[in-house]
């Protein structure tokens, strides 16, 4: 097998990873429906300093309120290379003044993607380079090619390793995570079906995972598409626009406020705070079949 990948100094972002030759990434504003609108403009954003929504798109920070859009803002800002080679490509993102109007934090976030035949691993670093405890959270968003007409045929599922007997799925009201559970749509235990209506009310999103590694299969070829190993990530989210060619299988170690957050940083139940001159690393690897 063949593999290349391409990506971009905005957002430090993945936005090409092809297999023999054939594009495995969902290609952003490029890909377009019948109508000729755009399904999503992304393709493989990181998710920083927050993951999903916060309430009123703000959230609090040493008492004071700063706007925060969903999934934070680093997926929209300009990085700096640091290594380009063909199988290895990291950017950084350094705080300035282009972040602190949002997230009064002095740090440094690097991207990094290594190839190595067909599997690729995402890295990412934070570095607080302040004096004061910087909370966080991180997620990815990548978002990968699928057939249409295998969608709408439900030709698609995902399946754990293992039977999953402690999972949750979380429900979303208005993009924040609800005082209930979601209705569990897996099939014995290990199987979630995928068809056009998937998504039709919002993302899946999974807590208390125990087998931290999920593979994509079609049944009508009868093959693995990829397989997503996350062992360091605690949630694993699901989304794409409903009837759209792409799926978004996304590790994350934190989520949107809850419905009664008090919309304070520091006290989200699953931040990550970092101590000034400490850093912190995750990573996933992809396999693409």
């Amino acid at each position: 097998m063949r593999a290349q990948m391409t990506t971009s100094k905005v957002g430090g972002e993945l936005v090409s990873f092809k297999l023999d030759d054939v594009e495995r990434i969902h290609q952003g504003k490029d890909c377009i429906d019948e109508n000729g609108k755009v399904y999503w403009g992304r393709h493989c954003p990181v998710l920083f300093p927050v993951v999903g929504k916060v309430k009123k798109n703000q959230t609090i920070i040493n008492g004071h309120v700063f706007d925060m859009p969903q999934h934070g803002f680093a997926r929209d800002l300009e990085y700096e290379p640091v290594t380009k080679l063909d199988n290895f490509h990291s950017y950084v993102l350094k705080s300035g003044s282009n972040t602190k109007g949002r997230y009064p934090f002095d740090f440094e976030l690097y991207n990094t993607y290594r190839l190595d035949e067909n599997k690729l691993t995402i890295i990412y670093k934070v570095i607080n380079t302040g004096d004061s405890d910087m909370p966080f959270g991180i997620g990815s968003h990548p978002a990968f090619q699928i057939d249409l007409e295998d969608l709408r045929q439900g030709n698609y599922y995902l399946e754990f390793e293992e039977e999953e007997k402690k999972i949750h799925f979380l429900y979303l009201v208005d993009g924040l995570i609800g005082t209930e559970y979601a209705k569990n749509p897996m099939v014995n235990q290990k199987r979630i079906q995928l068809d056009s209506h998937t998504f039709d009310n919002d993302a899946l999103i999974m807590k208390g995972i125990t087998n931290k590694k999920i593979t994509l299969y079609n049944k009508r070829e009868e093959k693995k598409v990829l397989s997503v190993d996350f062992e360091q990530f605690p949630y694993l989210g699901l989304w794409s626009k409903p009837s759209a060619p792409f799926l978004c299988i996304e590790p994350w170690f934190s989520m949107a406020d809850n419905v009664k957050s008090d919309g304070i940083l520091a006290k989200k139940p699953d931040i990550i705070k970092l101590k000034p001159k400490q850093d912190f690393s995750c990573q996933y690897t992809v396999e693409f079949f």
